[in-house]
């Protein structure tokens, strides 16, 4: 899998992912394409503009050794505190409980997996994080315009 980087537009995006083009577009006032392996693609006008992981599904990814996708929740939420406090980051909280390292882009969501809730990174571009109903709807799975 190649680099994901904000801006890309959906050709490039489905080239990194080394998919042959995403499983499903959902419509609405941003575009979203769903490919396989539990990864989720949000475009403002055309650009990349956030990435969901599955928390089972997913990709794993790793800030500092930190498992971002499928741990508990409240481990996750630790150390994002713990690298905040030690890096300096700008931590942000979510009205739903989520918490977001604003400066790195990261967005630690909950899902609910069977019984439990474990953690669900996105990738979220500056502007989206800055915004305060993106912050707070994001991932916009569904989400209607």
């Amino acid at each position: 899998m190649g680099p994901l980087q904000f801006g890309m537009s959906p050709a490039e995006v489905a080239q990194a992912l080394l998919a042959p083009g995403p499983q499903e577009r959902v419509g609405g006032p941003y575009a979203q394409e769903d490919f396989p392996d539990g990864v989720k693609a949000f475009y403002d006008a055309g650009k990349l503009a956030c990435v969901a992981l599955d928390a089972v599904t997913g990709p794993q990814v790793f800030l500092s050794g930190f498992p971002l996708a499928g741990s508990d929740p409240e481990q996750g939420q630790q150390f994002l505190l713990d690298h905040a406090a030690e890096h300096g980051n700008w931590v942000l909280y979510t009205p739903d409980d989520s918490l977001s390292l604003t400066d790195l882009g990261v967005l630690l969501r909950s899902q609910p997996v069977g019984t439990a809730r474990l953690t669900r990174p996105l990738f979220v571009k500056e502007e989206w994080l800055e915004s305060q109903y993106y912050r707070d709807h994001l991932p916009l799975e569904g989400a209607s315009g």
